[in-house]
């Protein structure tokens, strides 16, 4: 069994494949490397046998999203530290030593996330995940070096390795004990925020998730879908609120969630004015959702309660990114009042 396993989920992604597993293979040669493919319709599979014979094939019988897909890949593998890892990411020379050390150095650490930056501009980072993943108390989750859609050059202000709220589900290291103790990726979120739910509740067990800025990814994001689908909207706005309700404390679910409740509906009516009908109404759908499984989400809330027994958090932004970003105009993360 090798220390580490980087696992890349594909579905109908020959191209990306072909473009970005040659990376991977060169700089990763202390670890296995896995295609879990999601069912796909493409020549993928027969791409990986012909061209990455070195690469180990898992193949998923249909198409479970993002979470099932992982939970079921990561279900056939051994190793102590998982890396997951998107099929659009081009990694670079000296990539993963630095996040496995974080792991082999502090039994505390639960999960790491690299510098990602964007792949159409190197200089700037990358929506997803960015510099490192937090959430405000409403559960807006931002990064450094990207808040909403506002990204930054950048110059080396975030080099440093610290404690944040989540990693990117674009490129996370952890450990597999507490992946596979936790139950992996919650599959009701399909996909969107599955990470920020289990990075929750590795905080609620007070273990750290890091961020380390030695180790640099170049990300495309959005291979999948694009930044202003409706479908991705849906997802955003309906698994913000199932975070909430899932990890949060009575008093501060009782004072928080009608909050966040009501900036999301004055989101749908921004969409609706701007003259985006079907991002509005996906919104409104994520509600109904909500409202109408609410009983299955607070099953799943009273068994991830069962299973996290400590439950003190840190490192929430105890303020509104909503209220700083759109209302106060602070655009970067040195803005804030962390």
């Amino acid at each position: 069994m090798k220390l580490t396993a980087v696992v890349i989920l594909n579905y109908n992604g020959q191209e990306l494949l072909r473009k970005f597993l040659p990376s991977v293979v060169q700089h990763s040669a202390d670890a296995e490397i896995f295609v879990a493919d999601n069912c796909s319709t493409d020549n993928s599979r027969e791409i990986l046998a012909v061209e990455f014979p070195q690469v180990k094939l898992i193949e998923i019988p249909s198409n479970l999203g993002f979470c099932g897909g992982y939970n079921y890949a990561l279900s056939k593998v051994e190793a102590k530290y998982y890396v997951l890892l998107n099929s659009d990411v081009e990694v670079t020379k000296a990539w993963l030593p630095p996040m496995i050390g974080l792991l082999e150095g502090d039994a505390n650490v639960a999960a790491v996330q690299p510098k990602i930056l964007s792949h159409r501009n190197k200089g700037k980072f990358e929506y997803a995940g960015a510099g490192g993943g937090f959430i405000d108390k409403f559960g807006y989750p931002f990064c450094r070096g990207r808040l909403f859609n506002s990204l930054e050059d950048d110059v080396h202000q975030f080099d440093d390795t610290i404690p944040v709220f989540w990693a990117s589900g674009a490129c996370m290291a952890i450990r597999a004990e507490l992946y596979h103790n936790l139950g992996g990726f919650d599959e009701s979120f399909f996909a969107h925020m599955e990470e920020i739910d289990l990075c929750w509740r590795l905080n609620r067990m007070q273990k750290r998730v890091m961020y380390c800025g030695e180790s640099t990814i170049y990300h495309i994001g959005g291979a999948t879908l694009a930044a202003s689908n409706p479908r991705k909207t849906y997802y955003n706005f309906r698994n913000g609120l199932m975070l909430l309700i899932k990890n949060y404390k009575p008093k501060h679910l009782m004072t928080r969630l009608p909050v966040r409740i009501a900036l999301d509906w004055i989101a749908s009516f921004k969409f609706l004015l701007s003259g985006q009908a079907s991002d509005s109404w996906a919104v409104v759908k994520a509600h109904l959702y909500v409202l109408i499984q609410i009983r299955r989400i607070w099953e799943r809330r009273k068994r991830s309660r069962s299973e996290v027994k400590s439950y003190s958090v840190s490192r929430v932004y105890e303020h509104s990114i909503v209220v700083d970003y759109f209302m106060k105009g602070k655009e970067r993360f040195e803005d804030l009042e962390f």
